[in-house]
């Protein structure tokens, strides 16, 4: 199983029956594809509609049938479209139960980077901004680390799309969740040990009293 997959997975459980779901373009998308067939979930696109299914397999797709990150997707019988305007008022007026980004960075007063490399030609921050601030819950799916650096910091360098916005982080190897006490690991990977965890994370974190494992 890949990375991906893992993370995906992993965040499916976090979604509850009755929740409206908004899911970032790249690796936040796999998401849908691992929510239980028993979970009645609205999956919202700031593009335009609320309704999505699954990622659409070749002879799925339909024209004009995309998510934000352009990608073909399916629709459920009762999906339903409108602008922009209505689209982010649905994320400004909070009836977002969750959000899951991709991240560049996390750092441990629950900041966000998952926008911007300066320098790098990048396609915009999309909804980022909005979502961050509208969605009662922000999780943040993104690999461990980069190149061998790690992604979860003491401070993120990178400009922010959000201050102290973030909820939950979820890798390949963790679980990390905002408590009162802070940044916490609260679950690692089945194949790897809360050591190897802890060294790839540059960020003082608190380590739950019951560390559960996933995979």
């Amino acid at each position: 199983m890949s990375e991906k997959e893992i993370i995906a997975r992993r965040i499916a459980k976090e979604i509850k029956d009755g929740d409206v779901v908004n899911l970032g373009i790249g690796l936040p998308t796999m998401v849908a594809d691992y929510v239980s067939s028993n979970i009645d979930v609205v999956f919202h696109s700031e593009n335009g509609f609320i309704g999505l299914d699954k990622v659409a397999k070749p002879e799925e797709e339909v024209e004009y049938y995309v998510n934000a990150g352009a990608q073909p997707i399916t629709i459920k019988d009762d999906a339903a479209f409108f602008d922009s305007a209505m689209s982010f008022g649905i994320i400004r007026g909070g009836h977002v139960d969750i959000t899951v980004l991709g991240g560049l960075q996390v750092d441990e007063k629950g900041n966000l980077a998952n926008y911007m490399v300066p320098g790098k030609m990048v396609p915009g921050m999309g909804g980022a901004m909005d979502l961050v601030s509208g969605a009662k819950k922000v999780i943040v799916a993104m690999t461990h680390t980069a190149k061998g650096m790690p992604k979860i910091l003491k401070e993120c360098n990178l400009p922010l799309t959000g201050r102290g916005v973030v909820d939950m982080i979820v890798t390949e190897l963790a679980v990390l969740e905002m408590t009162k006490d802070g940044l916490t690991l609260t679950e690692i990977h089945k194949d790897t040990t809360k050591e190897d965890v802890l060294a790839a994370i540059e960020a003082d974190v608190n380590v739950a009293d019951f560390l559960k494992t996933f995979g």
